[in-house]
């Protein structure tokens, strides 16, 4: 199958499943019939399970959405593995969405296997550069603490936010979702379950990669 005819078939498949998910039928159930009737591979599967909702569910989460530039000068919340492997992914070049909800995801599926790589240090970079251009008040990066070398990584990422001029901690903890949740400020996230509890979030990874016209985004809205 060409590229092109491959892109159509992924349109009509995304097409179906928001027809099915917009008349209430189960996730899951939707998501087998649409693959098994498109032929699709489990990457492609995945990609749809990422980006595609019912329309309900995308438009209430947009109208959550803030644009870090008008946080500013807000107390920012950041979902630190969430951010950082979706910007991480991007430097590897793999594909991203930007689903129907507005927020970009990756498809790389390494959440619970997590552990830095050479990508990490780059990925910090591009997160402490970007915040240095608007900097908020302060900003709290929470990391995963069952996941590989979370200290370890809270403590770099600490270093290189506050070298960037920001007044910033980073912390690995048992569940960052319980304080993000509470946080006292702007959140920035593209996780659907802390969306769906939070009044307003930002995507930040996703605000990064667009600035930098990555290649591999995927658009099926």
């Amino acid at each position: 199958m060409s590229g092109e005819l491959s892109r159509q078939a992924m349109q009509e498949a995304a097409w179906d499943l928001r027809y099915l998910l917009n008349r209430g039928y189960p996730r899951s159930a939707s998501l087998t019939l649409v693959g098994n009737r498109h032929g699709l591979t489990a990457d492609q599967r995945h990609l749809l399970h990422r980006g595609i909702f019912a329309s309900a569910t995308a438009l209430a989460r947009r109208a959550k959405r803030r644009a870090l530039r008008q946080a500013a000068p807000e107390r920012l919340g950041i979902d630190g593995h969430n951010v950082l492997i979706t910007l991480e992914c991007a430097l590897r070049g793999l594909p991203l969405i930007l689903a129907d909800d507005g927020f970009l995801r990756d498809i790389g599926s390494v959440s619970r296997r997590y552990r830095p790589t050479v990508h990490t240090e780059s990925a910090l970079g591009l997160l402490a550069q970007y915040l240095a251009r608007q900097p908020p008040i302060w900003v709290s990066v929470l990391y995963d603490a069952p996941l590989s070398r979370s200290g370890d990584l809270a403590a770099r990422t600490q270093e290189l936010l506050r070298a960037s001029g920001l007044a910033a901690e980073a912390r690995a903890v048992a569940v960052p979702e319980t304080e993000l949740v509470t946080f006292p400020g702007l959140v920035c996230t593209s996780d659907t379950g802390l969306i769906d509890r939070l009044p307003q979030v930002a995507d930040l990874a996703g605000e990064i990669i667009l600035s930098r016209d990555h290649p591999m985004v995927v658009f099926l809205s």
